[in-house]
Parts: C-alpha cells; structure tokens; sequence
C-alpha cells in the first residue's frame, strides 16, 4: 500500500496507523472482534467500524492516542465508570503512554452488541 493509498481493510488501518499506537489498536482491535467475531468489518470515513447489522462501535488513531467509539447512549450508561478517562459525547480516548482499560471496553462493546441486538437503542453517535 502507497502512502497515497488509503486502508481498505482494518488490517492495513493498524499497519498505517502511527508507531506508537499500533499495540494499542491491535489490543482495541482483539476486543471487539472477539466480542461481535461475525459482525461486518468496514472502513468508513477513514476509520474502522464493525456494524451488526447496524453501527456498533468504532475505533480510530490519532498522533498521540486512540479512541473507541460506542454509541452516545453506551458512554452515557458507563458513565461513573468513565469518570477517570479523557472522552466526549462520542469517544473514549485513550493515550499511547496509558494502559488500554481492556475490561471496560470489552463491556461497552458487549452493552453495544446487546443494545443492537435488542433494538432498544436508535441513537448511533
């Protein structure tokens, strides 16, 4: 893949991604799939997505952190749990030098895939 090129498969998102990140997606990456291993990969708008049928979560890279992307209404619901972490309406971000809270994304992601599964929730972002 060209630099010009942009990723077409989460594979090459992570192997484009900046170095210091590349651990830390690999581990977001490794949560999300074992937690919804048959929803659809894409890349939309430059980011990874995994949608089941509809959006479940995101993640993306940036120069010096990452963010995983449930949807508001799943921030919302983890958000005591959330007080101690950098996020906004739509992400989680965490920092290259920090360590990824594993526990807590995998059970966003997995309030995601129920929510989803449900239909409960309508709100994407």
């Amino acid at each position: 893949m060209t630099a010009k090129q942009k990723p077409t498969t989460i594979a090459q998102y992570i192997a484009a991604a900046p170095p210091a990140g590349k651990s830390h997606l690999k581990q977001i990456y490794a949560i999300l799939k074992s937690v919804a291993p048959d929803a659809e990969e894409a890349i939309k708008w430059n980011t990874p997505f995994f949608v089941e049928p509809r959006f479940l979560f995101a993640f993306a890279a940036f120069k010096s952190h990452c963010t995983f992307a449930p949807t508001a209404a799943t921030l919302a619901h983890f958000q005591k749990e959330l007080k101690n972490y950098r996020t906004t309406k739509n992400y989680l971000q965490v920092g290259y030098t920090d360590d990824v809270p594993e526990d807590l994304i995998r059970r966003m992601a997995e309030h995601c895939v129920e929510v989803v599964a449900a239909r409960e929730d309508d709100s994407f972002w």
